[in-house]
């Protein structure tokens, strides 16, 4: 009888081995399957929202900035428990109530000069602003409300830190480009920089919360700035283009023109679209001596072509949540294609391209697991490093199980911060 028993309990692990070995093999393959379309705002997991598109921005542009002062964990989740899943008015409504909130304590802080307290407050209350705009169409009043006040709270916490972070302006084709600039020390000795760019739903402050901080705890001059399609300078007529390079060299010229940028040591990191607007300025600006994309966009057109957004049918679109609508919708308007037409966002972007056989400087990709199951996000980072030439050249996949999976990987900051600037360091020591 004792060994029947064994025998059955023996037979029962086997199947229950079996089976969750099975399962564990569905969902790996699952997981390893590439895919024929290239969902930016997927995730690899759920944060708090069903709406898929609401929980990507809660999960990564909100919660992600907590580890560089964006955001208070407590303040994100009182504000995400009070917002209706997928409704784009409720989203705009709290994270505007919270900005006011933390505004008034980082004024009385201010005004009573505590400016450590000022700081982190007003750091945290223009970046609520700034998500409160996510969904916003550029009609709604609001939107250059919000949008002023975000640039003028982060103005006024720039200046409590040491050294501060300027606020700069690049006179361009009859405008301006508007950027910020932290020095890495004080003093006007010539540092090594970073130029951050941003993709087609950035504003200049995003990039600081994305990696200023990193940059600057490892002696890096941090700059960023927006480009034509970004902030709100589509409010001027200003919409995204395919010679990006133009912009970018009137940003190259002021960076350089300071004293205290290292010429020789002027590197720039591009996330999202700015995958392709780094490497395209790289191709015609030799002042940059090193780039990094993540992750790398050969060709825009290509990949707009397997976006869900510019591809659903009107039937699908009619079944959008409002906040999804409203996204969709502002980007399109930051292409200057018409808002109820997404689909036009694919010919917007013929020729917005860079050949990275142009490009002999050292370059760095990083994408995420989760981005990287895209048939075409692995066809573009192939073709780049096939044909970037420099040595020095690589790339990294951050890992689903370190949470560094998603679009951008906005959900780990302090993992870019290691990989990059660890690669950076190299670069600029072999130089």
């Amino acid at each position: 009888m004792q060994t029947l028993r064994c025998r059955m309990v023996k037979a029962f692990i086997c199947l229950l081995m079996a089976a969750v070995f099975q399962a564990w093999a569905g969902t790996a393959a699952a997981f390893d399957q590439s895919l024929e379309v290239s969902d930016m705002h997927a995730t690899a997991f759920s944060y708090f929202f069903q709406d898929e598109d609401m929980d990507f921005h809660f999960g990564n542009l909100v919660l992600g900035s907590a580890v560089n002062g964006g955001v208070e964990i407590g303040e994100a989740f009182y504000a995400a428990s009070h917002i209706e899943d997928g409704d784009a008015a409720s989203w705009q409504r709290e994270w505007s109530e919270l900005a006011g909130r933390v505004q008034a304590r980082g004024e009385k802080s201010l005004a009573a000069g505590h400016t450590v307290s000022a700081r982190d407050q007003l750091l945290r209350a223009a970046y609520y602003y700034r998500i409160s705009l996510i969904s916003m169409l550029p009609d709604n009043p609001a939107f250059q409300e919000q949008g002023n006040k975000l640039r003028e709270l982060f103005q006024k916490a720039g200046a409590l830190f040491d050294p501060p972070v300027e606020y700069f302006e690049v006179p361009f084709e009859g405008s301006v480009l508007p950027g910020y600039f932290w020095k890495a020390a004080s003093g006007p000795e010539p540092t090594k920089t970073l130029l951050m760019i941003g993709g087609g739903e950035t504003f200049a402050e995003d990039l600081f919360y994305y990696i200023a901080p990193q940059a600057h705890a490892r002696g890096y001059n941090f700059a960023t700035v927006d480009l034509p399609g970004q902030g709100m300078l589509p409010l001027q007529g200003m919409v995204f283009r395919t010679d990006t390079n133009v912009a970018m060299k009137a940003v190259v010229d002021y960076l350089v023109a300071r004293p205290d940028v290292d010429p020789g040591r002027l590197a720039a990191y591009g996330f999202s679209g700015g995958g392709l607007f780094v490497p395209q300025a790289a191709m015609h600006d030799a002042r940059i001596k090193a780039i990094a994309m993540n992750s790398a966009v050969v060709d825009a057109h290509a990949l707009f072509a397997t976006m869900p957004a510019a591809l659903d049918t009107p039937e699908q679109q009619a079944a959008w949540s409002s906040f999804h609508d409203g996204v969709v919708r502002s980007i399109c308007w930051r292409y200057g294609v018409p808002m109820d037409q997404p689909e036009k966002l694919i010919d917007a972007n013929k020729g917005n391209t860079f050949d990275p056989a142009r490009i002999a400087i050292p370059a760095l990709i990083m994408v995420g697991e989760g981005e990287y199951k895209s048939q075409e996000v692995q066809r573009q980072q192939k073709i780049a490093l096939d044909n970037f030439s420099n040595p020095a050249t690589k790339m990294v996949i951050t890992p689903a199980d370190e949470g560094a999976s998603n679009h951008c990987v906005m959900e780990n900051r302090s993992l870019i911060g290691h990989v990059l600037f660890d690669w950076l360091d190299e670069v600029f020591t072999q130089q």
